[in-house]
């Protein structure tokens, strides 16, 4: 352990991020800050790190996941409680064997030439190499996560609960294998669960086809977008109540090509406005028609393989692609004088998430689990409070999901993953679910294989709050950290993961896997785009180089201060740059407390708690009292998950009131007053600006490490400190003083709106009734920040008659005249302003001239006639403010 920090022995004079953050970083990892100690007296704060892909480099959403965990980590760590970050990665099954594939495609091979063992040796060796580089990004996003404690979705731990899982919901019944209609990507090989189809609106064509009648003495047209589906029909339906097709419900018609008689039958589901009102029904390509076909006992007929090429069942169009047997199937019709008519048509087509390509439904034989049971449960312990959905709106989508779930598909035909634990007897037809590999049959003894699908990454996922804490086994962690307390993740995958994560901790723990899920928006540039890879100028949102180019507390700030829960936001690099400012000045304001501590720092450790007291000067007050309410409200707004307001309120409090006003309050007892007033000054500057670091370190944690490193202090470091406790306020302190900045916010104002120089020094007569003795108390501090000369100040109760040519500023508690003759050189400014009101004059008379011609107003482009009379307005407004002027001068 290096116990001394990575720092500088004096204050750069400016805040240096690339020198500070990952030296802070590295020394923070190696004191052991990252890792809780157990306690059995406190209750733990505990986050698992929603685990990246190990399939290339982070991104925006991975940084604001990082920022808002990071920050809630923070926070509580300084509460004192044991806090646990767990990190890790998902080995993302389609997504990761997709890359590497790719991967092999440049080599002019495929996984199928190396088979399956060499296959996944390979995406192992991807693997290391990614995972290193992801863990490494993530530190340069700062994260204070036990990566002692890291995990990776296939570890041999986590391998271990998986099999358990599953073993259990087998045994329960709620794991079932079966040929189903499942959602199917021939690019990726592999069924793929429904929330992995993104539906994206496409212009297609809807076909109208005659079906005729066995002794084609009639027919019935049916609509279709998807023709190459026609060679698996098993019926046509009506709706029951279409007068039209009453006396054709019974009936039987031929399928084009294949020779197939099938039924017209009446079904519900059909909808009488679409196309004709019949529609072909093929149960083994298409979801309503799959239901359909279970209602009527309708047969089922796959006519695509795996790769979308049709097959036996398609006849005469066994082979080609579903696109090229669509294209012909259409010539075919259009030649036999039975496509009655082609119409353009709006839809909407699901794609693979992953890859974008058209998903085809088809009947295929997978492993499913049983949803409802699991769901039931799921949704009372949101229902019941005992999980908490922030925003609360969200709590009503995740409801509607839950209460229409579908069963999921957990089947994959790759070979990166979770091996499916279920082997088959070669000789008995033997099927044995097992927590431990078979080697042959229990039944009879015979040979068995295993089955060579692997699991849906989402059920390894499923299982993560728990199972990298070591379930099944009753680990130490597990026994104290679980459940844990907050599931921070984006809004978009509420399903893919947060649900699933709720079903299976109850059903495997008996417990909710966490109280809180807070959900994040999505990033987008400054126009509310979404941030691509192909935008030009995408370089620019790359976190890492933004942690280059501006530091990674500036990022970080603004992430969490310009997001609100479930919302997306918006994200400008001025923006991050303006945060790396309001770094640098809270590094200039801790130069200054620093510069006036002299050699005398150790004096000024500052206590638990100062609170304002009546013999303090009304400055230390003032902020003591404005802090001790901040303290107050941003620890209320963090445990209310409000961080962004959080954020804002610490910045409003360091930039204006401590650094732009307070520090300004205090250069004059440093410069002038005795040791004793000016030591109080110095012992409030450190104790309020150390205790504001506290309050932002969750949000700028080296940047207030490195700081609070240089302040007098007691403790280690920061990050392990205490945060503080609210103490008492001064409601009178902070209406006194805030009237005495109201009134030299207003003489400033004055000052700039007659051009008076910075330097000058004016004269003033104020008007205070009660306040006199308070203003007159602060008179030097009016003097320095409102540029006023002493000899010429005068603060009085009350007045007989206000002075002659005055300007009167009016603020509550006070007036304040400022005699003109001090604040311009009057003959001097009503000549500059009577040549200004003369040439103001000129150009309105212009303007009345060209407005007043009608040959202008009707001949010129709208535009330009809008524009002259936008001219005059403003030279009507500018004379009229120059006329007052003359009038207070006169």
């Amino acid at each position: 352990m290096i116990n001394t920090p990575p720092l500088p022995e004096e204050m750069g004079k400016v805040y240096d991020a690339q020198a500070i953050e990952q030296a802070l970083y590295d020394w923070w990892e190696a004191q052991g800050y990252f890792q809780p100690k157990i306690d059995p007296d406190q209750e733990p704060f505990v986050i698992s790190m929603p685990p990246p892909n190990v399939t290339g480099a982070l991104h925006l959403g991975h940084a604001i996941t990082a920022a808002v965990e990071d920050a809630l980590i923070r926070y509580y760590r300084l509460t004192g409680r044991p806090t646990l970050w767990v990190p890790g990665s998902d080995h993302a099954g389609i997504a990761t064997q997709n890359v590497v594939e790719r991967e092999l495609a440049k080599e002019g091979i495929t996984r199928h030439d190396l088979g399956r063992e060499k296959f996944v040796e390979r995406v192992w060796e991807w693997k290391k190499v990614f995972h290193e580089r992801i863990t490494n990004q993530h530190r340069r996003l700062g994260v204070s996560c036990d990566w002692t404690r890291e995990r990776f979705t296939l570890d041999e731990g986590l391998s271990r609960a998986v099999r358990e899982a599953f073993v259990r919901l087998y045994e329960r019944g709620l794991i079932y294998r079966g040929a189903y209609l499942v959602n199917w990507c021939p690019r990726c090989g592999t069924a793929i669960s429904d929330l992995e189809v993104e539906h994206e609106e496409q212009d297609t064509s809807l076909w109208f086809v005659r079906y005729w009648t066995e002794d084609r003495q009639r027919y019935i047209t049916v609509a279709t977008t998807r023709p190459e589906t026609i060679l698996g029909d098993t019926a046509v339906a009506v709706h029951p109540e279409d007068e039209r097709f009453k006396d054709m419900i019974g009936a039987k018609v031929r399928v084009p090509f294949v020779d197939r008689l099938v039924p017209i039958i009446a079904d519900e589901a059909v909808d009488p406005s679409f196309g004709t009102g019949a529609v072909k029904v093929t149960p083994a390509h298409d979801p309503t028609d799959y239901e359909m076909g279970q209602r009527h006992h309708l047969p089922m007929i796959n006519v695509m393989n795996d790769d979308m090429t049709m097959n036996a069942n398609a006849g005469p169009y066994e082979g080609q692609d579903r696109f090229e047997c669509r294209k012909n199937i259409v010539q075919d019709l259009q030649e036999m004088g039975d496509l009655v008519k082609i119409e353009p048509y709006h839809h909407s087509v699901g794609v693979c998430q992953r890859c974008d390509t058209i998903v085809e439904p088809r009947i295929s034989t997978q492993w499913f689990v049983r949803m409802k049971p699991l769901a039931e449960p799921a949704l009372e312990a949101v229902r019941d409070g005992r999980i908490r959905i922030v925003p609360e709106r969200f709590a009503k989508v995740y409801y509607e999901w839950m209460e229409n779930i579908r069963d999921w598909c957990i089947s994959r035909q790759l070979w990166w993953g979770h091996r499916i634990p279920v082997w088959y007897c070669e000789n008995c037809d033997a099927e044995v679910c097992s927590r431990t590999d078979v080697t042959e049959c229990p039944e009879c003894g015979g040979p068995v294989h295993q089955d060579e699908d692997v699991l849906d990454t989402w059920f390894s996922s499923a299982l993560w709050p728990f199972s990298t804490l070591g379930w099944p086994e009753e680990t130490e962690d597990l026994a104290y950290f679980y459940p844990t307390s907050v599931m921070e993740t984006g809004y978009d995958i509420l399903f893919f993961w947060v649900a699933r994560m709720i079903m299976m901790g109850l059903e495997m723990t008996g417990e909710a896997p966490f109280h809180t899920v807070y959900l994040h928006g999505l990033i987008r540039n400054e126009e509310g785009k979404k941030i691509s890879k192909s935008m030009p100028d995408a370089w620019r949102y790359d976190p890492l180089y933004m942690i280059d180019e501006y530091g990674q507390d500036a990022l970080r700030f603004t992430l969490l201060t310009g997001s609100t829960p479930g919302n997306d936001m918006k994200l400008s690099p001025a923006r991050v740059e303006s945060n790396r400012n309001f770094a640098n000045k809270i590094w200039q304001a801790a130069r200054f407390v620093l510069g006036n501590l002299e050699d005398r720092a150790a004096e000024f450790v500052p206590p638990k708690t100062l609170d304002p007291s009546a013999e303090m000067d009304l400055a230390d007050r003032w902020i003591l009292s404005r802090y001790h309410g901040l303290v107050a409200e941003v620890r209320r707004l963090i445990e209310s998950f409000q961080l962004g307001e959080a954020g804002r309120q610490l910045y409003e409090f360091l930039w204006g009131e401590f650094c732009d006003w307070y520090i300004e309050m205090t250069k004059v007892r440093l410069r002038d007053a005795d040791q004793a007033e000016a030591d109080m000054a110095r012992r409030v500057l450190v104790y309020v600006l150390q205790g504001s670091l506290h309050l932002l370190h969750p949000y700028m944690p080296f940047t207030t490490e490195a700081i609070w490193q240089y302040l007098p202090h007691q403790g280690e470091a920061l990050i392990v400190s205490r945060l503080p406790e609210a103490g008492a306020v001064d409601a009178e302190a902070e209406e006194q003083m805030g009237g005495i900045m109201e009134l030299i916010r207003a003489i400033r104002n004055a000052r700039s709106e007659y051009d008076v120089e910075p330097a000058r020094r004016i004269a003033a007569v104020i008007v205070a009734g009660e306040q006199a003795d308070v203003l007159r108390g602060q008179a030097a501090v009016l003097e320095l920040l409102a540029r006023v000369d002493g000899t010429k100040l005068r603060i009085e109760r009350e007045l007989d008659s206000p002075p002659a040519k005055a300007l009167t500023l009016v603020v509550p508690g006070y007036v304040c005249y400022l005699p003109l003759a001090d604040l311009v050189d009057l003959e001097k400014e009503l000549a500059r302003l009577n040549k200004e009101l003369a040439d103001l004059d000129k150009e309105i008379a212009r303007t009345d001239n060209l407005l007043n011609n009608q040959n202008f107003v009707s001949r010129a482009p709208a535009d330009v006639v809008q524009k002259e009379r936008d001219k005059r307005a403003d030279y009507v407004e500018r004379r009229e403010k120059l006329q007052e002027r003359l009038t207070s001068l006169a």
